[in-house]
């Protein structure tokens, strides 16, 4: 950008609803807005990656699902030099790629803890307290079979969460109160730290075998692609119930729907798919004890308010010359 040129500024298609209204509302805009030297306008086309010639067009890109990949970044006219991602995950840019041509990814880390959190939560009261069976015997008239599904005390049982970054020590605070033992297992975070939440760290293979709700809120890299494979699942108790809300390929999905065909494990709470949108003949979908939501479980109007805000407010600091809060760095 020149100087006196405005900083032109894209946000993808996909993040509007079907009525053409950005589904965070109106509000978050005003950051772009107040900055008179910014430009900004919802990419004209709906693009599922972005392209060398949108890259060329704009100086930055507010970002939902349209993957970028080292070809996005490959040609010499490209203009952009920041994305901001519209949410937490960054599995779909290629950070190190987009740094190497000195393009600054960024990301929405504090506004999604407290939701993803809350949408954990959600999932583990929904199966314990067998909502979804307790709905359909009463909608047929079968109400005296209630006794048939009890239900899950929490303050007896053990909550495992797989990663204890922001959205797992959110979901460990939340989650105290309960009065349930709880476990982590995550080596990048110290062990006081975790037991200031209440919570016990421990390996990966213990918190399994000893958990009755496993909740997966880790990033997907290589390191954590396939963590929960069938070897993983055997290792969980009978009864226990897995919860996955970080990313779908956190799970071997056909180890997991195995898992729970053989009753290897209880049941599950399913936000992500290793494909989505989700294929119609998945498994996952038919089984009763399996509640599955679209990737979208922690969607609110105050999560989508704040994730904006945070997510433009990098593109509004970005634009002025300022290092924004959250730049994700190459691994």
């Amino acid at each position: 950008m020149n100087a006196g040129q405005p900083f032109k500024v894209a946000l993808t298609r996909d993040i509007l609803t079907s009525e053409g209204k950005p589904s965070f509302g109106e509000g978050p805009l005003a950051i772009l807005n107040n900055e008179k030297h910014i430009q900004w306008e919802f990419l004209p086309e709906l693009v599922s990656e972005i392209t060398p010639d949108i890259m060329a067009r704009y100086d930055g890109l507010y970002v939902n699902t349209p993957r970028i990949a080292a070809s996005s970044v490959a040609r010499s006219d490209r203009r952009v030099r920041i994305v901001a991602r519209h949410g937490v995950g960054y599995d779909s840019v290629d950070v190190a790629a987009l740094a190497a041509k000195g393009v600054i990814t960024t990301n929405t880390p504090v506004a999604v803890r407290r939701p993803v959190a809350v949408a954990a939560l959600t999932f583990i009261f929904a199966l314990a307290g067998r909502l979804v069976i307790k709905d359909k015997l009463t909608r047929s008239g079968r109400w005296h079979e209630r006794t048939n599904h009890m239900g899950l005390g929490l303050t007896t049982r053990t909550l495992g969460v797989i990663g204890a970054g922001g959205i797992g020590r959110e979901l460990l605070t939340l989650a105290r109160p309960f009065g349930w033992k709880m476990l982590a297992a995550d080596p990048y975070v110290d062990a006081t730290t975790i037991a200031a939440l209440g919570a016990e760290r421990v390996p990966l293979d213990q918190l399994l075998r000893a958990s009755d709700f496993v909740v997966a809120t880790v990033l997907l890299n290589n390191e954590t692609h396939h963590l929960m494979s069938a070897e993983r699942f055997a290792q969980m108790k009978r009864s226990a119930y897995f919860i996955n809300l970080s990313r779908g390929p956190i799970a071997d999905e056909a180890a997991l729907i195995a898992a729970l065909r053989s009753g290897t494990i209880a049941g599950a709470g399913i936000d992500v798919f290793e494909q989505e949108p989700v294929a119609p003949d998945n498994p996952l979908l038919t089984m009763d004890t399996v509640l599955v939501t679209p990737h979208a479980l922690c969607w609110t109007d105050e999560c989508f308010d704040a994730i904006a805000r945070e997510g433009l407010t990098c593109i509004a600091d970005f634009a002025k010359g300022r290092t924004p809060k959250s730049v994700v760095r190459p691994a």
